[in-house]
């Protein structure tokens, strides 16, 4: 009988983050691959757990998947961490999960902190929709080409960056998308763990000299939602609003929703309404 896969959620940086379950998991399982086991063995002494390790980076991602996926096929069951997080988010583990999903082997979860959901959470900006850009490219060309083609991204944008970058990062930024929002969260769950919340302009002069340490996650505001301007889209916006009515949907409502699909303002198109009738009662 095949085995499984368990993706396991390791800590991002307060090793008493570890759930239980998590801990069950990475004692029951047959071995563990670590994406560094010198980093994982910290954690796996400090809760007593003696199951053997793997090496499994990106590097070797596709002679030991193969390897760990007949090891699983053969009946054993697996636990895939990450140095900190979940493993595959921006992480080879993705191509292990891929390996063993073409192969019908068995993929379990066992949730964990994750930087980019708790970096948002007390960003302080907007929520409710969200884009994960991961890591930028080093090659500056590349870096560019991808924050370019977010010009327009009205979600909330989420980076992950190193210190050592993150000068250049913020300049290439500025240069994009102007002088938006921005929190720049560090050292998450750790010691001095903080949260900046600034501008691209303030933060591009703050960290000019380099001088910043830790994991960074970068929480952009996403663009404005484009404004229709014009006599003739408003127009279309009011003629929306009287289908809807003729429909049988009250005037309310009718500009309520034409303004869903439009973008302008509900009480414009009400009052456009409102003087077409005004204008229809006149005439009678």
């Amino acid at each position: 009988m095949s085995g499984k896969l368990f993706v396991v959620g390791t800590p991002i940086g307060n090793l008493s983050d570890l759930s239980p379950r998590a801990i069950e998991t990475l004692k029951q399982a047959d071995f563990i691959a670590a994406e560094d086991t010198r980093v994982t063995i910290k954690l796996l002494n400090k809760f007593c757990i003696e199951t053997p390790m793997v090496s499994y980076h990106k590097f070797n991602t596709h002679d030991k998947g193969e390897e760990i996926c007949q090891r699983i096929e053969n009946g054993e069951n697996c636990a895939i961490v990450t140095d900190a997080g979940m493993p595959c988010i921006s992480d080879p583990g993705e191509m292990l999960v891929k390996q063993c999903a073409d192969r019908g082997i068995t993929v379990c979860v066992v949730p964990g902190p994750t930087a980019l959901a708790s970096a948002l959470a007390i960003s302080g900006l907007p929520t409710g929709r969200f884009a994960f850009e991961g890591f930028l490219s080093v090659n500056k060309p590349s870096r560019r080409e991808h924050l370019l083609s977010l010009i327009n991204e009205q979600r909330t944008m989420i980076f992950y960056e190193a210190p050592h970058k993150l000068s250049a990062t913020l300049k290439d930024m500025y240069k994009c998308f102007g002088n938006r929002r921005i929190s720049i969260v560090r050292e998450l769950t750790k010691l001095h763990e903080e949260v900046i919340r600034t501008t691209l302009s303030e933060a591009v002069e703050k960290y000019a000299d380099g001088n910043v340490k830790g994991e960074i996650v970068l929480i952009l505001e996403g663009a404005e939602k484009p404004q229709k301007t014009g006599s003739s889209t408003i127009e279309e916006a009011v003629e929306l609003a009287v289908e809807l009515n003729a429909s049988g949907i009250s005037l309310s409502d009718a500009a309520k929703e034409s303004a869903k699909v439009t973008g302008f303002k509900k009480g414009d198109i009400y009052k456009e309404l409102l003087s077409r009738q005004s204008d229809i009662q006149g005439e009678e």
